[in-house]
């Protein structure tokens, strides 16, 4: 069984073989992938070594110490978070020998299509049509809203509806998408920041291969709860260290600034230091659960934690700077590669973070699984689950 001394060892063997200051940023990922030292739990020959996923940051702390390149999480992080375990689960070998190795490394970027103008919290209400022609292959219609990405990506994870005869949860099929072909046109939409990192996505006719399906027709439903599991544990359970993020943020504004401090300010900011620590500590106990199988509702808590601590202490950090919170850098349109909540000023953050109760499955809703799944509320009523989708009033 590998062990933490033999992945040590292994890093060592990766690092005399491809040394960080002479060896090209691609070419260095690549052996890392190849070597097994990407995701250490995921099978060999796919980047890992069937390790116990706690022993990846044995890998980690060695290769930051020798300053070895990173892959850039913050810009592929749909494709970490979201796509892989997707594709690792439901995949064909085919499919995973592909996909997994250039979306470690960064080379392809990945956005998810699954949201639409119409089926946002109640996502299995979506529209988007997959229907199957002569051929085999798959031709879809629609258009996708609040897509991260798409303006970078070259992949798509895409959930469509293929039988509009069954209710709307039974009716889905998952598929991936390339981005680059003919029909898929990407549109800006540009936020209360002044950015678009987010786009609208509309598909015309778009011709999807049936070797690009994951799991069987009219699972789409099963293989997106893997999906939005992860999504979920990607963003509220981060790991950071002890007063990282915006909470630490927030503590280096007080120590800095000891002429803007009043003792309500002060007993507010404790509160939430507290609270994003227990935060903390138990997103470090849900990484730790994972090892022991797949994701549970339990990432939905995490994620309902991150998005009202960012909110809370964003709004603090500008009442508390007075009028310098106030203060905007830069509000040209562009398409950033990413979200940067510690590396602007407060005004960025506290506009940001709205939209943290919405993006990766809304507040509301996650209360819903929390109440259910893991408090075991009795659930909604739900009128529509066995009406054909075809038939619901829209």
């Amino acid at each position: 069984m590998t062990d933490a001394a033999d992945l040590r060892g292994r890093t060592a063997d990766l690092l005399a073989a491809n040394p960080p200051a002479t060896t090209e940023r691609l070419a260095f990922l690549r052996a890392r992938f190849d070597a097994g030292l990407a995701w250490v739990h995921f099978p060999e020959g796919l980047g890992g070594l069937d390790a116990p996923r706690s022993l990846q940051a044995v890998v980690d702390a060695e290769l930051e110490a020798a300053g070895a390149p990173g892959n850039d999480p913050g810009r592929i992080g749909i494709g970490l978070g979201m796509a892989a375990p997707t594709i690792l689960r439901y995949g064909t070998d085919e499919q995973k020998q592909r996909l997994l190795r250039p979306l470690w490394t960064g080379e392809e970027v990945w956005c998810q299509l699954f949201s639409e103008p119409g089926a946002g919290s109640d996502l299995a209400a979506l529209a988007t049509r997959a229907v199957r022609d002569d051929a085999g292959d798959w031709i879809v219609d629609g258009q996708k809203v609040w897509t991260s990405s798409a303006h970078l990506a070259r992949w798509a994870i895409l959930i469509a509806r293929t039988d509009p005869g069954l209710p709307k949860h039974r009716g889905i099929s998952y598929f991936v998408c390339d981005m680059t072909d003919p029909g898929v046109e990407v549109r800006p939409l540009r936020q209360i920041t002044g950015e678009a990192e987010f786009n609208e996505v509309f598909l015309t006719g778009v011709r999807i291969p049936d070797t690009q399906r994951l799991g069987e027709v009219g699972e789409g439903w099963k293989v997106a709860q893997t999906t939005l599991m992860n999504e979920r544990v990607a963003i509220g359970g981060a790991r950071i260290p002890r007063e990282g993020g915006m909470i630490g943020v927030a503590a280096a504004d007080w120590r800095a600034r000891p002429e803007l401090r009043t003792h309500d300010l002060h007993q507010r900011l404790l509160k939430l230091w507290v609270e994003a620590e227990v935060a903390r500590l138990t997103g470090e106990r849900l990484r730790q659960q994972l090892t022991k199988g797949q994701p549970g509702p339990e990432g939905s808590g995490m994620k309902l934690a991150f998005a009202r601590l960012a909110q809370e202490i964003s709004g603090w950090e500008v009442e508390f700077l007075a009028e310098d919170g106030l203060t905007y850098d830069d509000w040209t349109m562009r398409r950033p590669d990413g979200v940067d909540f510690t590396g602007r000023e407060a005004g960025y953050r506290y506009l940001r973070a709205k939209g943290n109760s919405i993006e990766g499955g809304t507040s509301e809703v996650l209360l819903n699984i929390v109440a259910e799944r893991v408090l075991g509320l009795p659930p909604e009523p739900r009128t529509d689950k066995d009406v054909a989708w075809k038939d619901l009033p829209r």
